[in-house]
């Protein structure tokens, strides 16, 4: 029960704002660590991605490194097409192995080798040395022409990037055709070198874009129009999706994952956060060349591989490690400078970029759980060159900004590949362990929640409304006490000063009657009702002949009904007079002594002024009694409220109608104490209650 000073001050909106508040209280702590909890395990999750983004970017790259230092240890005389194998004095000249075709680098994507001199005339391995009949060396003439065609391939690649001289030219197809079918024949005088070229290209490859020309220009290029070169190198390559910089990444959760591993990142990447790989520097080798090349291949008419008499010359070299770059015309090219003799020569691999990046990134890439929640980037100097986004090539993004999620890992590659970065960002981040126990908890405290608020505010309502009507019950008593009290002490003042006649006294004596009788009434229900209340209900059922049951009735609420000015009116069928009910006879008197002065108190102003008490039996084998008024019945948005405890449809304070609100609410219990049922129809006029009990054998 609510105290009686708060059910003054509450209503709907005050409780429910209480209750509101109250809730936030809870919900709010709750909420947040929901939201703790979830976002522990989101970084958890991320967490153990990461790791597997980090593991997978360490494979590539030990893939590459691998792949970087067989390369390296090429010796300077793998670059042309004849060898001198084992000890230089046993003179034994055999193919390089960088001769072979179709090309058998190790490495995904390698068009071919080259080699450039100090005045830019490119040759390579594929090719025997110029003037040797390429048959005499066991290469048929379809082979020599399909090296003759990579070999221009290639060139025309170095040359559109200027790294060869721009008018230098391989002997063209139908000389080195000729050379093939005619050795002795003379070779057209080649171009003129390019007076312009300089080695320096090579050097301007790495240094940053901004600072280096677009294109990799002549050395003239480089010493002129340096403005408009360097304005030229900010802008996107032509051959990249978008730039790095452009694509959104929210890099929070790497930075916290970064702060738990500690150094780890420091540790393999340098204070600039470019990759070093330990031991790489510059090496001396010695090594032996056949001292004419057309001689030596003249020897080997029919073993690719013979001893030679020819001078094997021995010489010293020293040899830089491999540097990377991307050209312009999308080509990876790894290159390494040889010095020989005071002249520096270039020695690299042309790589096809989408080659090489599908072989070792890609395929890398999508076989692992990465594949189908993040974007794989590959970066180049701030350019974004390719990207795979799981799946089939078909769902690649094609545009910087498809790219825009929470950064992964990022990590460039071991030098020389360190210009190349691996950005892995998240599309969509699975749940972690515990994640679906977490929403089933979120969900199951929503429903606590709002199945809390909904029961506590309904019932803090009902007992703000239970307080109200028991105030208002409490009120109806006292007014129901105060007139019959007040009534029969006037008219017993009257009768004992004598001042009332003999006829008047009977009239005084049936009034005081009828007071003591409601007021017994009155008192019957409330102690009933305490009963009912205290869950203390007194029976005393046994079977009962309905036939007196409803004579007994009769006599009881007879004078009753007549004293109010109405008329009763009995309708018994014979068969239900037969029936056995078990009942307990005072209960059943009380019950329709309620259900007649309820239809008294109503129907009062009726034009007809008449109670109708029936019996009948049911096809379902019960004895239904009815009473009926001929009032205005009850409005159907109260027919399923009368039966509360309390209720009135009037006003205390506006009410016209006598009662304190419990004579239905204590039918309804009694009824149903007994195993019985009660309902209430609308008549036109009136309204009847019909009232069920089953028939006992």
């Amino acid at each position: 029960m609510l105290p009686k000073g708060l059910t003054k001050g509450f209503d709907k909106r005050r409780l429910r704002n209480l209750l509101a508040l109250f809730f936030l209280a809870l919900a709010v702590p709750t909420v947040v660590l929901i939201w703790q909890a979830y976002s522990q395990l989101k970084w958890e999750a991320f967490h153990q991605y990461r790791g597997a983004a980090e593991e997978l970017v360490r494979r590539i790259d030990t893939q590459v490194s691998d792949m970087i230092r067989v390369a390296d240890a090429r010796s300077f005389a793998d670059y042309t097409f004849l060898v001198v194998s084992g000890d230089p004095s046993a003179k034994f000249v055999q193919r390089s192995p960088l001769s072979a075709y179709p090309v058998t680098a190790g490495m995904p994507g390698v068009l071919g080798h080259f080699q450039v001199d100090t005045d830019g005339v490119f040759s390579t391995p594929l090719l025997p040395p110029e003037g040797t009949p390429a048959a005499n060396l066991g290469i048929a003439e379809n082979e020599f022409t399909s090296r003759v065609e990579l070999a221009q391939q290639i060139q025309a690649v170095l040359a559109d990037n200027r790294l060869v001289q721009s008018r230098q030219e391989i002997a063209g197809r139908r000389r080195l055709e000729a050379a093939y079918m005619e050795p002795e024949a003379p070779l057209e005088e080649e171009n003129e070198a390019d007076e312009d070229y300089s080695q320096q290209v090579f050097d301007a490859l790495n240094q940053p874009r901004k600072d280096a020309p677009s294109g990799f220009g002549t050395a003239a290029t480089l010493a002129s129009d340096s403005d408009a070169l360097v304005a030229s190198r900010a802008l996107q390559r032509n051959n990249s999706i978008g730039k790095v910089s452009d694509i959104k990444l929210d890099a929070n959760l790497q930075k916290k994952s970064e702060a738990v591993e500690g150094k780890e990142i420091r540790d393999r990447f340098g204070a600039d956060g470019l990759a070093f790989s330990p031991g790489r520097s510059k090496r001396k080798e010695q090594i032996a060349l056949p001292e004419t090349a057309q001689r030596a291949a003249s020897d080997l008419i029919t073993n690719i591989v013979g001893p030679t008499d020819l001078r094997i010359s021995t010489f010293e070299s020293e040899i830089d490690p491999f540097e990377f770059s991307l050209l312009d015309s999308g080509h990876f090219v790894l290159f390494r400078k040889v010095w020989r003799d005071g002249e520096r020569y270039i020695q690299g691999l042309l790589v096809d970029q989408e080659t090489f990046t599908q072989d070792i990134v890609g395929a890398r890439f999508i076989g692992t759980t990465l594949a189908s929640m993040s974007n794989l980037i590959v970066a180049y100097q701030d350019d974004v060159i390719h990207t795979f986004g799981g799946g089939d090539s078909s769902s690649y993004p094609n545009v910087a900004t498809d790219l825009d999620g929470a950064l992964l890992y990022r990590s460039r590659l071991t030098a020389p590949l360190d210009s190349l970065e691996l950005i892995i960002s998240i599309k969509r981040l699975p749940p972690g362990p515990g994640a679906s126990v977490l929403g089933w908890v979120t969900l199951v405290l929503a429903f606590v929640f709002v199945g809390g608020f909904v029961a506590l505010y309904r019932l803090g309502w009902s007992q703000i409304k239970l307080a109200r009507q028991q105030q208002d019950f409490v009120s109806a008593v006292s007014h129901e006490l105060k007139t019959p009290l007040t009534s029969i002490r006037m008219y017993g003042e009257m009768l004992k000063e004598g001042w009332a006649d003999e006829e008047k006294r009977q009239s005084y004596y049936e009034f005081i009657h009828d007071e003591s009788e409601r007021l017994s009434r009155l008192i019957s229900n409330v102690l009933q009702l305490a009963r009912i209340t205290r869950n203390e209900p007194q029976f005393d059922s046994r079977p009962t002949n309905v036939g007196e049951l409803m004579s007994n009735t009769e006599s009881k609420i007879s004078s009753q009904v007549k004293r109010a000015g109405f008329e009763l009116r009995f309708s018994r069928a014979d068969d239900a007079d037969q029936a056995m009910i078990n009942i307990d006879e005072d209960c059943f008197a009380q019950i329709v002594i309620n259900l007649v002065d309820n239809a008294i108190k109503f129907s009062k102003n009726a034009e007809e002024k008449a109670i109708e008490i029936s019996s009948r039996r049911t096809a379902d084998n019960r004895v239904l009694i009815s009473v009926r008024d001929f009032g205005p019945g009850i409005p159907k948005d109260q027919m399923k409220k009368i039966f509360e405890l309390f209720y009135r449809s009037e006003s205390e304070l506006t009410r016209e109608t006598v009662g304190t609100g419990i004579g239905l609410a204590i039918v309804h219990q009694l009824t149903l104490a007994m195993d019985g049922g009660i309902d209430m129809i609308n008549m036109e006029p009136g309204a009847e209650f019909r009232i069920t009990f089953s028939i006992v054998d």
